[in-house]
């Protein structure tokens, strides 16, 4: 345990951690050195990232609430207070997403020829087009509603965009106002494209195209007041498995329910009629504070379509073409060249190809006897999927699926089935955990009569579609040691086939916690002993106390301690007396950080692990997830030299976060520190335009406690090292 006075606060909320990360994605759209229309994309993932949230955290706390709870979470607030302050957060942050669409995006779209037209904007020409696609395309698929006794509002789907209306009937000029309800047809795009002059680019809403034809559609009804609205609804997985048959009825039934869910957040036009508003609060029995008006289109997520629709190449990222993967002349296959050495990727700078391969290869190749994998997420027109299939006509083929990966649940159980019905053998994991390692086996009997096993071991999900943006890392090897134990975690996760030791894989839920806790100590150990003792760790999410706590304890001890932590991080670093030597940045940029890294100097003896999880309660204890060792010395000097040093020399896209759980550009904090983008320089790297000399730090390495001064600034150790040894170098060279 750490050495803590009695009124120091030991971690963040969860709740303003994750805002904070939301907040850093807002930044990268209002970026003016980010190309145009990624700044819309950045616009638009951060809408969708609220919206799962929403759904799901601000849900969830709802659901405490309702149910009684009162226990305090990690920054000491109960549950309703927790909802109040993440509520006004929400507001705020809504409130700058629209600032940015506004004020920041529009008028630079409009500068390039990007508008986004008012119905009275709109040329005859236009108006033509509009009107015709609405009669051909939209209308049919519209069902207007008005509520009555005889006609109850209608049930509106999750996050679906809806048109309601003020109505009175003509007939009756002093009658009662009544409400009507249009939902949007969710299968049309949201920006109708209009006719426009040559390189522009014209767009109108599909709600203001319907909103022009409401009179048509209510006839006999004046049209008062009308306005877009999205209702989000709880979306919280439960089940009890002792009431369940079996886990795929059990998802089946949850899919069904999940559309019942109550209504936790409205979201409606500022300007919107406040007796509309009023009638749609108490209709979805929410508080007025769960209302979000919004000074633009509803659902800023739809944005996304804009941005992939505009022909603009020169203000989108400058696509790059994935580094190949090129094996030794003198083997005849992949599995002649990991016989001779572990094969390293770094996903998407080196292509993903070799992994899909992988999977094809051992489906076609006749020596292969049996193929085993995980799934967790994949894409819908996944080559693996049609490997797997060919594979289960003709070998041992077993899938792992995990069916309850959230908002996936659907397609998956569609592989599950039609894997099933090719001859693959599909199990569903550890009854109560979810399956999130990222492994596949095959074994072949090779030319030399031995029968070996051959593994691909992985940070990202098996998805050649988002190892395009994602970074992830592979390890493809035919190490004994490490391709045995992966059997016995397939073992596992079929028939729940224990052993009391896992290594050199770290297994959650198994062995996991303990083996990370325990190799924290271990630096923390060599730190008062004097030798080497530093931590680099590299995740999505921190958030297990224990793993904090123990880091807390390493840094009093004198470990140095830096965390690249993309999402949640609730540790407080940098607090004197506490966590003076950690340090914690977030890069969030061109791709997303999706990597597990985690590297311990051990006295001089480093080790670096790689693997599924972050350093969550979980991933820790309610997954079914492995850390893998990196034991290839041009792997191990891979990451040593070039992907460690890049991301600690980021000053671009890097955050640091401070002590409060807010975070600075790194760029305002090392002030005398180059303009370094991590995520650029690898993919001058992959494309061999920049060597390893373009980064500013050296390779990570770790000085012993007693001689390393503490880190100021938070710059970490070995980037002050490099300055000053240049500066060295320099005097010296000035002295001759």
């Amino acid at each position: 345990m750490p050495k803590t006075s009695p009124k120091q606060k030991l971690f963040n909320g969860r709740d303003h951690s994750w805002m904070q990360f939301n907040r850093r994605v807002l930044e990268e759209a209002e970026d003016p050195t980010n190309p145009l229309l990624e700044r819309v994309k950045f616009l638009a993932i951060t809408a969708s990232n609220l919206d799962e949230y929403v759904e799901i955290r601000q849900a969830g706390l709802m659901q405490r609430i309702e149910d009684g709870y009162e226990e305090r979470g990690y920054d000491g607030l109960r549950p309703d207070e927790s909802l109040a302050a993440l509520t006004a957060e929400i507001h705020t942050f809504v409130e700058a997403q629209y600032h940015c669409w506004n004020q920041n995006l529009v008028p630079e779209l409009r500068k390039n020829g990007i508008r986004l037209l008012e119905w009275n904007e709109l040329s005859e020409e236009q108006r033509a087009f509009a009107q015709n696609y609405f009669q051909r395309d939209v209308d049919p698929l519209l069902t207007p509603v008005s509520i009555d006794p005889a006609h109850p509002f209608p049930r509106v789907l999750n996050k679906a965009l809806c048109l309601a209306l003020l109505l009175r009937a003509k007939r009756r000029s002093s009658g009662p106002q009544v409400l009507g309800v249009v939902t949007v047809p969710r299968a049309l795009p949201r920006f109708v494209r209009l006719p426009s002059s040559e390189g522009n680019f014209d767009y109108l809403l599909l709600q203001n195209l319907i909103e022009q034809n409401l009179a048509g559609m209510y006839r006999g009804y004046a049209v008062l007041a009308h306005t877009a609205f999205r209702v989000t609804r709880n979306s919280n997985l439960y089940f009890e498995e002792e009431e369940a048959r079996s886990l795929l009825e059990t998802i089946r039934f949850e899919l069904h329910n999940r559309r019942k869910g109550d209504a936790v957040r409205l979201e409606i036009e500022a300007d919107a009629d406040p007796e509309i508003v009023e009638r749609l609060r108490v209709n979805f029995e929410l508080d007025p504070d769960q209302v979000f008006h919004g000074d633009g289109p509803v659902n800023l997520s739809r944005l996304m379509f804009l941005a992939g629709d505009v022909g603009r190449p020169d203000l989108k990222f400058v696509p790059f073409t994935p580094k190949p993967l090129h094996i030794s002349r003198k083997s005849a296959n992949i599995f002649d060249e990991l016989r001779q050495r572990d094969i390293l990727l770094h996903h998407p700078y080196d292509s993903y190809d070799p992994v899909v391969e992988f999977i094809e290869l051992g489906a076609k190749d006749p020596a292969v006897l049996t193929i085993k994998q995980t799934l967790y997420r994949t894409s819908n027109d996944s080559p693996m999927f049609t490997a797997l299939t060919e594979a289960g006509a003709s070998k041992e083929a077993t899938l792992v699926v995990e069916l309850m990966a959230r908002f996936d649940e659907a397609s998956n159980i569609r592989w599950a089935r039609s894997m099933e019905d090719a001859g693959v053998q599909v199990f569903h994991g550890v009854v109560g955990l979810k399956t999130h390692c990222k492994l596949a086996m095959l074994v072949r009997h090779d030319e030399d009569g031995v029968t070996r096993r051959y593994c691909h071991l992985g940070t990202g999900n098996y998805n050649p579609v988002t190892a395009r943006f994602y970074t992830d890392l592979s390890l493809l090897t035919a190490d004994p040691q490490i391709t045995e134990k992966v059997h016995m975690v397939f073992n596992y996760l079929t028939a729940h086939a224990e052993i009391d030791d896992y290594s050199p894989l770290l297994v959650a839920p198994l062995t996991m916690a303990e083996s990370f806790l325990r190799l924290i100590r271990r630096e923390q150990e060599h730190a008062q002993a004097g030798r080497q003792a530093h931590i680099i760790a590299k995740m999505n999410a921190l958030l297990e106390p224990s793993v904090i706590e123990a880091l807390y304890a390493a840094s009093q001890a004198g470990v140095q301690i830096d965390l690249i932590v993309r999402g949640l991080s609730i540790l407080r670093p940098g607090v004197k007396g506490l966590s003076e030597n950690i340090r914690v940045r977030s890069i969030v940029g061109r791709f997303l950080e999706h990597s597990r890294i985690y590297h311990f100097a051990n006295g001089g003896a480093s080790e670096i692990y790689l693997g599924s999880a972050d350093w969550m309660p979980r991933n820790l204890f309610e997954r079914c997830e492995v850390i893998f060792p990196v034991k290839d010395s041009s792997a191990l000097d891979r990451i040593h030299t070039e992907i460690l040093p890049a991301l600690m020399a980021d000053t671009t896209k890097a955050r640091l976060q401070q002590p409060d759980g807010t975070y600075l550009r790194a760029s305002k904090v090392m002030k005398d520190a180059p303009a370094f983008s991590s995520q650029d320089f690898l993919i001058q790297l992959a494309e061999g335009k920049v060597d390893l000399d373009a980064i500013p730090g050296l390779a990570v390495k770790s000085e012993p406690a007693s001689e390393r001064n503490a880190s100021k600034n938070g710059a970490s150790p070995h980037v002050k090292a490099k300055v000053k040894a240049r500066a060295a170098a320099k005097k010296a060279a000035a002295a001759d």
